[in-house]
């Protein structure tokens, strides 16, 4: 049987393999391949070479495109598959009328599911502004499902008057298009994530998945690139991997750098996931990276030491070594938290006094600053190189809880110890005293020895290794 390029889109099922097909090498042979339920009939042309010429692929639409909204199936939409730039492009555009009647018989915080069965790289969802906006207005979550990957997006997340406005204030929302895709990255980002994987010696356990929020009105686009609530994704594990072996989901940039954002295995319909939880949209891959660290292993903050060095949130100190008793300065614990939360390093010039452009610390502390986790001292410094206290450390940690969502559901949450059944609470600074008091009903914070905050003491690597632990648990980010 002759080998057909693998870039052509089909999946050939069903061809004799006597030679019967070479002896045509000169005749129109036809194949029909099928993806989802859409059929295409192709013709290929075999030269003498006996490499089978593929010709363009003709776009076919199919009008019966199934939706389920809270479960109840509707025909609500028209499928458009395509090759675009060497990849099978499937696009999904849901009837307004359709939609907007479903919804208005339904209540509060709907969800709109998307089956995406075609065998596409890409799979884009679009509805218009007002589909948008009215989703918005019942607090709907749509959820888009692929083969390879889940994306959950509350439509309020998508923000349509922001984007109104970026893309053009006098435009009608229904001329707006918002595109929600799912699908691989280009040739060149998988490249990079493998040489990324080769220089930082982890192993990629999933191909990497792109996961876009557009805008679009007339010739102009715009991205959504960040949102203020932690949104999931799930990356399907494929079929014998051990879940067991994956560490951590992490994020593709453009120049190559990875950085952790807080994943869990999770089980669902027959299948294992990653769920990964991120503030950003971007290319997301699972890794399996563990890590082990000599100096850890019969220390009681083991546990949470080598599974946060196994995320690539903390690092060693060389030699597989974490020395866990070090103190540890407030530059090093604003890199541990911005990278726990997995928030993308933010660059340029910095808002203290005494942090420079080039510094190594720099952009995590510009980071740290923007999502108000930090705010230096009265003269205007922030002091990189001292040593952070754990007072000032729990504040931190405590502005994270607002991040994560944490804060908000403190109510729900088993109340742990108070803050003056310790013995030294009369040692806490006043303007730590209500982040320590979140920290400790939360249960990221337990106390020294039982009975001790020490407040004015200094925090250990170990420490804040197990404090971001329990942050993103209690969190519900990781297991």
């Amino acid at each position: 049987m002759p080998t057909v390029p693998a870039d052509s889109g089909y999946t050939f099922t069903g061809w004799s393999s006597d030679g019967g097909i070479t002896k045509l090498s000169a005749e129109a042979l036809a194949a029909r391949a099928v993806t989802g339920n859409i059929t295409y009939t192709a013709y290929y042309t075999q030269n003498n070479s006996g490499t089978i010429i593929t010709p363009p692929v003709t776009p076919v639409e199919n009008y019966g495109i199934k939706i389920l909204i809270n479960g109840k199936a509707e025909i609500a939409g028209k499928a458009k598959t395509a090759k675009v730039n060497g990849q099978m492009v499937t696009t999904v555009t849901v009837d307004q009328s359709k939609l907007e009647e479903k919804l208005s018989a339904e209540g509060e915080h709907p969800v709109i599911l998307i089956p995406m069965t075609m065998n596409s790289d890409v799979a884009i969802v679009e509805f218009n502004g007002q589909m948008v906006k009215s989703m918005e207005h019942k607090g709907a979550i749509v959820e888009i499902q692929t083969e390879n990957g889940i994306y959950k997006l509350p439509a309020l997340q998508i923000n349509m008057d922001a984007i109104s406005k970026q893309l053009d204030i006098q435009a009608a929302l229904q001329d707006i298009r918002i595109q929600i895709e799912i699908g691989m990255p280009t040739a060149e980002m998988i490249r990079i994530f493998e040489n990324a994987a080769a220089d930082n010696t982890f192993t990629i356990v999933t191909p990497p998945i792109n996961f876009t929020v557009r805008g679009i009105y007339g010739d102009t686009i715009i991205e959504l690139s960040e949102f203020n609530t932690y949104i999931e994704r799930m990356i399907a594990i494929p079929v014998g991997i051990d879940p067991n072996q994956i560490t951590t989901g992490v994020v593709v940039d453009p120049d190559g750098s990875i950085r952790h954002v807080p994943t869990k295995i999770v089980y669902a319909e027959g299948k294992y996931y990653a769920q990964v939880n991120s503030l950003t949209n971007s290319i997301y891959a699972v890794i399996s990276n563990p890590v082990a660290f000599t100096d850890v292993a019969n220390h009681w903050a083991k546990e949470a030491v080598n599974d946060m060095g196994s995320r690539m949130v903390i690092s060693g100190i060389g030699d597989l070594k974490f020395n866990p008793d070090q103190d540890i300065t407030r530059a090093e614990f604003a890199a541990i938290i911005v990278r726990g939360l997995g928030l993308k390093p933010i660059s340029g010039s910095a808002p203290f006094s005494d942090v420079r452009e080039t510094d190594w610390y720099s952009s995590v502390i510009n980071t740290a600053y923007a999502y108000n986790l930090i705010n230096g001292f009265e003269d205007g410094s922030f002091r990189p190189l001292d040593k952070i206290t754990r007072e000032q450390a729990m504040a931190i940690i405590a502005k994270a809880m607002t991040i994560t969502g944490l804060k908000a559901k403190l109510e729900e949450v088993e109340a742990g110890r108070p803050i003056n059944s310790f013995t030294d609470s009369g040692m806490v600074s006043a303007w730590a005293k209500e982040g320590i008091a979140d920290s400790l009903q939360a249960g990221i914070i337990t106390g020294r020895n039982g009975s001790e905050l020490a407040p004015k003491a200094n925090i250990t690597r170990a420490e804040v290794a197990v404090i971001v632990k329990r942050l993103l648990q209690k969190s519900d980010l990781i297991e």
